[in-house]
């Protein structure tokens, strides 16, 4: 997932809104969002990784909320572990938050950011393993931050870095969070932007100008490199006469360079949550 915008917190009624793109090559084995179990039996509603088995963005019923961007550099690195399993270990119920930060080796991954949440105990938090002074350059460390109520947004640095399509998706969802019909379309809309900004605009990762320039829109369009946008999501989570409930919507793209991208939306997915 290469670009996520979340509300939390502003609106009783209204816990999360959260709009993601997700970024990756073509041809790596994915399943697109459906409920499906942990291992440990947690139910969670997620795209799921084919590869290694994890996940970029997941709910789980009891009201776990994970998202995962990677940190861009010019040497990238996998890492010896895959960094979706640590979405997938916060999806866990038995997982605290402090046991979550004693588990992790930054030495272990790639550059990571990890948002997490907990609908019930109104916890959330920022998790990764770059400085956010220096996150395309410095060596593996862990930090982390509390999240206070409010408007956020991460790409492929570190949390609120105001890359201009990191600012363009935080003003979508402020303005999806005021009362009108149309937030979801609105979303999707500022998801599916492919206009780049001016290079003079852009930030310096490591990785050729050209690339930089390829990958500063909120949807990637790099189908000539096999890389792009896979899919979009938007999640709502709203107060309702049987307690809490969730929709996620995701839609996917079909890479044909060039041409139209062709939107295959899916039925929503709407669930109760504790």
């Amino acid at each position: 997932m290469c670009l996520i915008a979340f509300a939390i917190g502003l609106d009783a009624d209204r816990p999360l809104l959260l709009a993601a793109n997700r970024d990756e090559y073509f041809d790596r084995p994915t399943e697109p969002l459906h409920r499906w179990a942990l291992p440990d039996g947690t139910p969670v509603i997620a795209g799921r990784d084919l590869r290694d088995g994890g996940t970029w963005l997941g709910v789980s019923e009891a009201g776990r909320v994970a998202m995962l961007t990677n940190v861009r550099s010019a040497n990238p690195g996998s890492g010896r572990r895959s960094r979706g399993e640590l979405a997938t270990r916060w999806l866990q119920s038995s997982t605290s938050w402090e046991g979550l930060l004693a588990s992790i080796d930054p030495a272990d991954y790639g550059g990571f950011n990890l948002v997490v949440g907990d609908l019930g105990t109104n916890v959330w938090a920022w998790i990764g393993n770059r400085s956010p002074d220096h996150p395309h350059r410095d060596l593996p460390a862990l930090h982390q931050r509390r999240l206070a109520p409010g408007i956020y947004g991460v790409s492929n640095a570190t949390l609120d870095t105001p890359w201009p399509k990191t600012l363009r998706l935080k003003e979508a969802i402020a303005s999806a969070l005021q009362p009108q019909d149309n937030a979801t379309d609105r979303l999707i809309q500022a998801l599916a932007d492919p206009q780049r900004p001016t290079p003079q605009s852009l930030p310096d990762t490591g990785v050729p100008p050209e690339i930089e320039h390829a990958l500063s829109s909120p949807f990637v369009d790099m189908a000539e490199r096999g890389y792009g946008t896979r899919s979009s999501l938007v999640a709502d989570v709203r107060r309702s006469a049987r307690g809490w409930s969730a929709t996620l919507s995701e839609w996917t793209h079909a890479p044909e360079h060039g041409k139209p991208h062709r939107w295959r939306p899916q039925t929503p997915l709407t669930f109760r949550l504790g």
